[in-house]
């Protein structure tokens, strides 16, 4: 849509057009005062330069040769010197944004050398007239807005791609997270269920109750981040909002509903969590206990809430086994760490005596 607008503000045809006009004026006008009518040829080099650019797009290095030849040319036509051939600085700077460096600047000599020739038989100094700089200059000028606005382009492009691909690891790490902590709970009660069906089906209704209210709670969630992908113009629709580390105690609930026993301290004085931190401190500890609940042994964990001057200290434990590792892939460690590192602070996990132990560091908001 927006390269659409700005086709239809500059039209193709719009540079030609002030070309002729500018040429036009050139090739009339001396000391101000009109020397005479254009001759033929010299409104055959104008028109030919000018009607040249309309291809300046498609085929941008013949578009300049034709330019500059017929600019070089012009000067034997006019009644007098002609400096500035805007034919061509329109040719090389779109030269110089479509192709490559060694092409414009090439292009460019080449104009600067037989553009300068042409009118080195005006100048009243001769060979050593300053004025011959001219051309050289204003060629220059041309290549050198024309490898800036490439470069320009080039960036703005390079940012979108690291933008879409950021998106897309956001996204991945959002779905990850929601679908492997529900998936794991919806597990964990489905064998609670299972196990107390025939001697406690209370409890067992339970556990399929928990399932339910679970898989309800995944939808909503997965929902609201397929949400993120809508189109703009896409009719709206109800969109639960992004889970705060205030829910905590709803989710460490929802863990012990699925036969998960979950140990929760606080210490120091609650304050709430600096921006994004609070999303990626519920999401740590969410990761976390699924991750104990998969890979660990005893079915228990402890979480431990550190608040201090420095931050939140967010320590998760769990007893585990190097041999024993359920089916995972790695992304859970890595997408906390990359949570961790976006809102402002740290994130490390290893095994020791026995014991898994992630701990992280996250900002709190500045009092």
């Amino acid at each position: 849509m927006l390269i659409r607008s700005v086709t239809r503000s500059r039209p193709i045809w719009l540079p030609p057009l002030l070309v002729i006009m500018v040429m036009m004026a050139a090739v009339s006008y001396v000391g101000g005062h009109v020397s005479r009518r254009p001759g033929g040829l010299g409104l055959i080099l104008v028109l030919t330069g000018a009607i040249a650019l309309l291809f300046r797009l498609r085929h941008p290095v013949p578009v300049t040769v034709v330019t500059v030849l017929t600019g070089a040319a012009l000067p034997l036509t006019a009644p007098h010197l002609v400096l500035v051939d805007v034919a061509t600085i329109v040719a090389l700077y779109t030269l110089a944004t479509v192709r490559e460096r060694r092409v414009a600047r090439t292009a460019g000599v080449f104009a600067a050398v037989a553009l300068t020739a042409a009118i080195i038989p005006w100048q009243r100094g001769g060979l050593l007239d300053l004025a011959n700089l001219v051309p050289a200059n204003y060629v220059a000028l041309a290549v050198a807005a024309g490898e800036a606005t490439r470069n320009r382009r080039a960036l703005l492009a390079e940012v979108r791609v690291s933008a879409v691909r950021e998106e897309r690891v956001r996204i991945a790490r959002d779905l990850h997270d929601v679908v492997a902590h529900h998936i794991a709970l919806v597990n964990a009660q489905a064998g609670v269920a299972h196990h107390l069906m025939a001697a406690h089906p209370d409890r067992a209704r339970e556990a399929l109750a928990g399932i339910r209210d679970t898989s309800r709670t995944a939808l909503d969630e997965l929902r609201a981040t397929v949400g993120l992908l809508r189109q703009e113009g896409d009719p709206p629709q109800g969109l639960r909002p992004a889970p705060a580390f205030a829910a905590l105690d709803d989710l460490i609930e929802g863990f012990r509903k699925a036969d998960f026993t979950v140990r929760l301290s606080r210490t120091g004085v609650p304050a709430p969590l600096a921006g994004a931190a609070d999303l990626a401190a519920y999401r740590i500890v969410q990761e976390s206990l699924t991750n104990a609940n998969k890979h660990g042994i005893g079915r228990r964990a402890d979480v431990t809430l550190e608040y201090t001057a420095a931050g939140l200290r967010i320590t998760v434990t769990n007893p585990a086994h190097p041999a024993r590792r359920g089916a995972g892939t790695g992304h859970g460690l890595i997408g906390m760490r990359e949570r961790a590192e976006a809102a402002g602070g740290t994130l490390a996990a290893g095994m020791d005596a026995g014991v898994h132990t992630v701990r992280a560091d996250l900002p709190l908001l500045p009092r």
